[in-house]
């Protein structure tokens, strides 16, 4: 009797003792985590190409630091989560939830979270991009886009982001560009070449900027960038 009571005792112990492994491993790994959620939302979400094009336009006006870098990556944020939200959504009914009711393992966890963000990076991504990248890790040819790799994916899909938000940028510089060369040229037709053409362009260019509701336009192209 005595030695069965030993043996529950010790078993009880066993499990309580796994239980909190468990717990501490989760912990650990939550830790991990949330350290490397910045360069994941960097690298994998539509973050890179809206903080790219946001920081374009405010050069694009000619004032490097309005609106201040807080209110840009804010707002890139919550466009990302936004833009995000189908893909956010689906990770978590797949993957997060059964992990957190304890259904699936940690594995299960990247195998079931996964599949929904490679399928979006895979859409913004150009094959060329994917080739250089199939190339410089001097890879054999995949068979199909399921023999791509995530180390081969996330840096062709950062290439294509990179392209994408470059010919965005350009198209927003182009009328500030314009306002510019012609305040320049009134300017020297006028003589009044001592005054600086930043002084003249600059309001003008916030007013047309309000005038054409340009925050509204630049939001809706950058949303309806992604496919």
């Amino acid at each position: 009797m005595a030695a069965a009571a030993c043996a529950n005792a010790a078993g009880s112990s066993s499990i309580t003792g796994n239980a909190e492994t468990s717990q501490a491993l989760r912990i650990v790994l939550g830790l991990t985590l949330l350290a490397v959620l910045p360069a994941l939302l960097v690298c994998m979400t539509a973050f890179l190409r809206i903080i790219i094009v946001l920081s374009m336009l405010r050069h694009a006006i000619g004032m490097p630091e309005t609106p201040p870098n807080m209110v840009l990556i804010g707002l890139a944020l919550f466009l990302t989560m936004f833009t995000m939200s189908p893909v956010v959504d689906q990770i978590n009914r797949e993957a997060i939830q059964p992990f957190m009711a304890d259904q699936i393992s940690l594995e299960g966890v990247y195998q079931k979270g996964a599949p929904p963000l490679r399928d979006f990076m895979l859409r913004q991504t150009r094959e060329q991009d994917l080739a250089l990248m199939v190339e410089l890790s001097k890879s054999k040819q995949p068979n199909s886009v399921d023999d791509i790799s995530n180390v081969q994916l996330i840096p062709a899909f950062m290439l294509s982001e990179l392209r994408a938000a470059f010919q965005i940028g350009f198209v927003v510089f182009l009328p500030f560009l314009l306002i510019d060369l012609i305040v320049s040229s009134v300017l020297m037709t006028l003589g009044m070449m001592m005054m600086p053409p930043t002084a003249i362009a600059l309001p003008i260019k916030i007013l047309m900027f309000i005038l054409v509701d340009g925050w509204s336009l630049l939001l809706r192209a950058l949303v309806g960038s992604f496919h």
